[in-house]
């Protein structure tokens, strides 16, 4: 998901570059919500994984 957060961005950059103002603040738009859901699905695993992982014994 990151990596499409990526992806988008660079395109949103390019878009700006030429001139594209709709589409550039589009895949911006779209970037920022990947990389947000990005965040809360990473921190969401760190907390299952520091509360479930394996116990040394």
């Amino acid at each position: 998901m990151l990596y499409w957060a990526a992806v988008f961005f660079i395109i949103a950059v390019i878009a700006a570059f030429f001139g594209f103002g709709g589409i550039a603040s589009g895949a911006a738009s779209i970037a920022k919500v990947l990389f947000f859901i990005f965040i809360v699905l990473f921190i969401i695993s760190l907390i299952f994984g520091f509360t479930t992982g394996r116990r040394r014994v």
